[in-house]
């Protein structure tokens, strides 16, 4: 017999799911017009060109639920044992926007609208802070008013800012914030920009299915690789996905940087003062949504450690209750279960 799922931490632990998207009718309507003007990049026009238009059953249930704040996304919560949500605005937030202006107010007015989610569900809504990278001086003041005013846990960039990345040093701002307020700094997917994309939609594998990894785990690399983590230590980097493939990686992606250090080969890479080891023990932190695969949880756990692992669904790109079923009967033990549904998420975000 299929178990019943419920909420209220009956199994021993509270299900908390760490990475959730919502939308604004604003922020869609500004993506849309980019892509019918032309002005969107590839992957922005693959993403939202068929997420915004299709007639389909999922595209349609997913465009209801990212506006939903409400009584529909409790309900789903409730249906699936899900105690608490982190909300964070929706994939590409405001980094397809060319007008400093548009983001601003599209990352505010989302910002101002979770908060009142946030408020009228105080036990079960937790909010990121969503920016606007193209503006990094103004995307510090809204860090800080997301945290001391809205009482917000962390922020979600996704990933490239029109093809640029967040260790380029106009965005250095932004991490310095991330590090003094002790912000955990969440980088999800968004269409590759046009400089990778090459001909992977014509392949269908530039979105979910392969392509938004391997751009997120760029971007990633890109971060760990080039001092970020010595200049701030005690920044926390959070990553999607199965932590976006990196642990699997990871004795290669170490001993490969450190021969590519050695060879004095690229003028980017200098001595750090760890290895990859220490910081994606140190410095990162892993969620495993779209990722219910007993596997991949259990080699995150074993490779960054018990305390670095988070549950999230991803909804409501990945809505499906059964892989709740499906970890709460993980084979790892009670304390580890405990901390990757509720306990670690707490910590890290400070709920």
């Amino acid at each position: 017999m299929t178990q019943e799922l419920k909420t209220g931490g009956e199994k021993g632990y509270l299900r908390i799911a760490t990475e959730e998207a919502f939308a604004t009718q604003e922020q869609l309507d500004a993506i849309m017009r980019l892509v019918r003007e032309g002005r969107a990049d590839k992957g922005t026009v693959s993403l939202w060109g068929f997420y915004g238009t299709s007639p389909s059953e999922r595209t349609t249930f997913i465009r209801e639920r990212l506006l939903d704040l409400g009584e529909l996304r409790i309900q789903a919560m409730d249906d699936a044992g899900i105690d608490k949500a982190v909300l964070a605005l929706t994939s590409p937030g405001t980094q397809s926007m060319h007008d400093p202006e548009e983001a601003r107010r599209i990352a505010r007015n989302a910002n101002d609208q979770l908060k009142d989610a946030c408020e009228r569900y105080p036990d079960r809504f937790h909010g990121m802070i969503a920016v606007a990278p193209i503006d990094p001086q103004w995307s510090v003041e809204e860090l800080r008013r997301g945290k001391e005013e809205l009482g917000f846990h962390g922020v979600q960039i996704n990933s490239h800012t029109h093809g640029h990345y967040l260790d380029e040093e106009q965005f250095d701002p932004i991490l310095r914030a991330c590090a003094d307020l002790d912000l955990p700094l969440y980088i999800h997917p968004q269409g590759l920009p046009d400089s990778m994309i090459g001909d992977m939609a014509e392949a269908g594998l530039d979105g979910a299915v392969y392509g938004f990894g391997v751009e997120t785990s760029y971007h990633a690399m890109r971060l760990l690789t080039t001092g970020v983590f010595d200049r701030y230590p005690g920044l926390q980097l959070m990553l999607g996905h199965g932590c976006e493939g990196l642990p699997y990686w990871l004795a290669r992606l170490n001993y490969m940087h450190q021969a590519g250090i050695r060879s004095q080969r690229y003028a980017r890479l200098k001595p750090q003062n760890h290895d990859l080891f220490h910081y994606m023990r140190n410095n990162v932190l892993a969620t495993n949504s779209g990722m219910p695969f007993g596997p991949a949880i259990k080699l995150m756990i074993e490779v960054m450690g018990e305390d670095r692992v988070m549950y999230a669904m991803d909804y409501p790109y990945q809505y499906v209750p059964d892989e709740v079923r499906l970890l709460d009967d993980l084979e790892i033990t009670p304390q580890q279960k405990k901390k990757f549904f509720q306990t670690n998420a707490e910590r890290w975000f400070k709920l």
